[in-house]
């Protein structure tokens, strides 16, 4: 084998590590028809996830959770009466480009499309906004429905993939953070 196969290899497996299709775990969470079961405690989703609860307050002193998991997942949520949970929000840094499956609607952050996301989520009344050159994702999409309670956001990278997911109650105006 020469020196230049062996490198070429060898990049080519680095390559495969850096965009590796990694689960969720969210199995427990999810329910036979692919939709986040609400409300949901903070110890549920961290024994489905098989890691620490990282709690912290906001600049106004409202509570939240935030889950760091194996995959690269990161997931958060606001914390109501009971430190109960009925929205969530599903993110993963800019910075790994990775695959993770089995979210919520059967969705994969960097993998499912806008188009694909338009088609599948159209029965709901999906409506979908481009996004500004201010946003996180300038040139990307917003993708919003409502389906029983809760509303769905997905956002879109300028390329069309998911890079975002937020099941909340209300929608959410874009300067709100």
């Amino acid at each position: 084998m020469t020196l230049k196969t062996l490198a070429l290899n060898l990049l080519l497996l680095v390559s495969m590590g850096a965009f590796s299709q990694n689960s969720a775990g969210l199995k427990a969470l999810i329910d036979k028809n692919s939709t986040f079961i609400f409300p949901q405690t903070a110890t549920n989703i961290e024994t489905a996830l098989q890691t620490k609860t990282i709690y912290y307050e906001d600049a106004n002193e409202e509570k939240y959770a935030k889950w760091l998991t194996k995959s690269g997942l990161e997931l958060y949520a606001s914390l109501g009466e009971n430190n109960s949970i009925n929205e969530i929000f599903f993110d993963i840094p800019e910075d790994k480009p990775l695959f993770v499956e089995g979210l919520p609607f059967n969705l994969a952050l960097n993998k499912s499309t806008l188009k694909e996301s338009q088609t599948k989520f159209s029965k709901y009344g999906a409506k979908t906004q481009k996004m500004n050159e201010g946003s996180t994702f300038p040139n990307g999409s917003k993708l919003t429905f409502k389906l029983d309670k809760h509303y769905a956001t997905l956002i879109f990278d300028s390329n069309n993939l998911l890079k975002f997911l937020g099941l909340t109650t209300e929608l959410i105006e874009p300067g709100v953070n």
